[in-house]
């Protein structure tokens, strides 16, 4: 008997639509009575009105500067859809960044929605500016409807209860709308603003569906299909991407509270990987023991990681980004433990440390730790407000060239090698010594070059100084002794008014007080034992 042949209410195998397959395996019943009883005798649910988010006049402020810029034109910024990890089972929802620093929304309530920017006339919109905004939102349904246990994705029954419209604008002071709504509010009166119409800006590539309604309107309402100049549209988006990426630029205070937020969960998930670090040495996969011990605590005071845990043991330290972490630790290695937590506003911290596995430094680490931690310092030395961004990088990687030629590693002098035409230092560093940090890891990502990189250093501004020395095993430009090792030690830096503040200054930095901190923990495991 062939597939054709199987039916079940009258519907072949084959003819069931391939993407409804995925639910056979659930047995859901179907009968009248069983929707009828399932519909019946739910408590009512909760009518209390939310307070405002601590969050809700900051993201306001943010709106209001957005709307400043794109005067008489609607702003589409989308959260983005669920992503599809395998067959019917999402990764973890996160908004995009623009999205949640516009609304204060964080965590996973929002799938699918959509922020719009409606242009209403210079000081006629929301705080006196040119646009009124709305979420357009899908609430979840009522317990009347099958979709509250029928739906995996967004049923209640499935996912638990999500806010409802009015919830959200008490919480964030935005107007919302049912995400059915959504479509008319896109396209209505989209054309050339000389005709009267309204030309649109949509941060682009976070939801296909929203891309494709707009462009659609686009093309529709073109004096021109045919000729339609993409390139036009393509930087009409991208410049809007440039100012939500340029105003994270400079946190405001309720920012700066997020961010020590997460810098004290992942101190908090730095202490518990030393307490891991012994079981790690007894495991065939250590560096994976390390790389849980974080995520255990990441999930406990946070929402997430910030970025995927490097937990480098030995040689797999000089590896930049080495987030396999499949290798063993063993007696006797560094391992270099970059990681951050998200916290459930979304906001990352961004910290390394390079620990010795058993708790003592030997000469050749010590003396290469102390070199790295050297260029951290002259680095937060010259983090000074009115000094470019691109400074930081120079002061440390100063003090990397001269340590480097101190130790006969250098093939010529401390200053050729600074020269741009030199760089030669840079074999064991290749990497930036800063970035931006906030809702991106990397954040600020689209900014200009003017303004980041060759940017001033300004109060409110949060960024890492990162400097490393990475020796690799099979480097034969250097001794032996040297090889196999590899140290970052990354701080994140807060410029307040008097000067750089190392937001993860808790957590030790001298190999002293590495080795004191590390020995601290192991007597009080030992005394509770």
């Amino acid at each position: 008997m062939n597939d054709a042949d199987n039916t079940h209410n009258g519907e072949t195998t084959a003819s069931q639509p391939l993407e409804e397959r995925v639910n056979n395996r659930s047995q859901r019943p179907t009968s009248a009575a069983f929707k009828a009883f399932m519909a019946s005798n739910w408590a009512p649910a909760p009518q209390e009105t939310p307070q405002r988010d601590a969050v809700a006049s900051h993201a306001a402020r943010r709106r209001r500067a957005i709307s400043d810029q794109f005067k008489g034109e609607r702003l589409v910024l989308p959260a983005g859809p669920l992503k599809v990890r395998s067959n019917d089972c999402d990764y973890r929802f996160r908004p995009h960044s623009g999205f949640a620093h516009l609304t204060g929304l964080g965590l996973d309530h929002e799938p699918d929605a959509v922020l719009i920017f409606e242009p209403v006339g210079e000081g006629k919109g929301d705080d006196g500016g040119s646009h009124r905004a709305t979420l357009y939102f899908r609430p979840l349904a009522g317990r009347d409807t099958e979709q509250f246990y029928a739906d995996a994705r967004s049923g209640e029954f499935w996912i638990g209860p999500r806010p409802t419209l009015a919830e959200f604008e008490a919480r964030l002071g935005i107007p919302t709308a049912h995400i059915d709504e959504l479509e008319v509010a896109v396209t209505k009166n989209v054309g050339a603003p000389e005709i009267g119409g309204i030309s649109i800006r949509l941060v682009r590539k976070v939801d296909e569906n929203i891309d494709a309604l707009v462009d659609t309107a686009r093309y529709n309402t073109a004096k021109d299909p045919d000729n339609l100049d993409l390139g036009v549209l393509d930087a009409l988006d991208e410049k809007l991407a440039e100012a939500l990426s340029e105003l994270r630029l400079t946190k405001d205070e309720w920012e700066i509270e997020q961010m020590q937020t997460a810098v004290a969960a992942t101190v908090e998930g730095f202490t518990e990987v030393v307490k891991a670090l012994p079981r790690a040495l007894t495991h065939a996969r250590g560096e994976r023991v390390v790389e849980g011990a974080f995520f255990a605590r990441a999930r406990e005071a946070g929402n997430e990681l910030g970025y995927d845990t490097i937990a480098a043991s030995g040689n797999n330290a000089t590896v930049l980004h080495w987030t396999r972490n499949t290798g063993k630790v063993n007696a006797g290695e560094l391992i270099l433990l970059d990681a951050g937590v998200e916290a459930d506003s979304l906001y990352t911290a961004d910290i390394t440390r390079t620990l010795p596995a058993t708790g003592k430094f030997s000469d050749i680490q010590r003396k290469i730790y102390e070199a790295v931690l050297d260029a951290a310092d002259a680095g937060f030395a010259a983090a000074q407000i009115g000094v470019k961004f691109r400074d930081v990088h120079t002061a440390a990687t100063a003090v990397l060239a001269e340590r480097l030629a101190e130790w006969g590693l250098l093939p010529v002098s401390v200053e050729e090698a600074l020269s741009e035409d030199g760089q030669q230092h840079r074999r064991w560093m290749p990497h930036g010594t800063s970035h931006h940090l906030g809702l991106d890891v990397h954040d600020c990502a689209q900014a200009k070059r003017e303004l980041y990189l060759d940017g001033v250093l300004r109060e409110g501004m949060v960024f890492t100084i990162e400097p490393g020395l990475y020796f690799k095993q099979e480097d034969l430009a250097i001794p032996e002794e040297y090889r196999g090792i590899g140290v970052r030690i990354e701080d994140d830096i807060l410029m307040a008014a008097g000067g750089p503040v190392n937001l993860s200054a808790a957590l030790p930095r001298t190999a002293d007080d590495v080795e004191a901190w590390m020995a601290g923990i192991y007597q009080e495991i030992d005394a509770k034992a």
